[in-house]
C-alpha cells in the first residue's frame, strides 16, 4: 500500500469519518426524505450540536429499543451482559469498538450498555 493511500486511510480513522458516513446513509434510507439534501444539512448540524453537548446526536434507536436490543442479549433476566456480547452488539450495529471503556471481561448492564451505544 502506497504512504498516501495509508495516510488518507489514517485520515479517515482518525476522524471516524466512515462511521458518521455510514450514520448518516442510514438515517437518509429509515426517513426517505422528500428533500435529502436539506435532510443531510439537519442531521449534520444535530451532529454538531450533540458534540458540543447542546443537542441530541441523530440516531435511529432511542431509549425503548436499546432496552429491547439488551433484553434480546440478557435472554435470562440477569440484568447484565458479558463485555463479549456487548462488544458484538457493537459490531453488529456497525459501531466501532476501539474506544470501548470495558475489556474482555466482567459484566455491562443495561445503563453502561446505552451509554456505549
Amino acid at each position: 500500500m502506497a504512504a498516501g493511500e495509508q495516510q488518507c486511510r489514517d485520515y479517515l480513522q482518525r476522524h471516524r469519518l466512515p462511521e458518521l458516513l455510514h450514520r448518516l446513509t442510514a438515517l437518509l434510507l429509515y426517513h426517505r426524505p422528500e428533500r435529502p439534501r436539506e435532510f443531510l444539512i439537519q442531521a449534520l448540524e444535530r451532529v454538531k450540536a450533540g458534540r458540543g453537548a447542546e443537542g441530541e446526536y441523530p440516531s435511529l434507536m432511542d431509549e425503548s429499543n436499546l432496552a429491547a436490543m439488551f433484553g434480546l442479549l440478557d435472554v435470562v433476566g440477569q440484568g447484565h451482559i458479558t463485555a463479549a456480547q456487548h462488544r458484538e452488539a457493537l459490531k453488529t450495529l456497525g459501531l466501532s469498538t476501539e474506544d470501548l471503556q470495558f475489556g474482555d471481561e466482567g459484566n455491562i448492564t443495561l445503563g453502561e450498555f446505552k451509554e456505549e451505544v
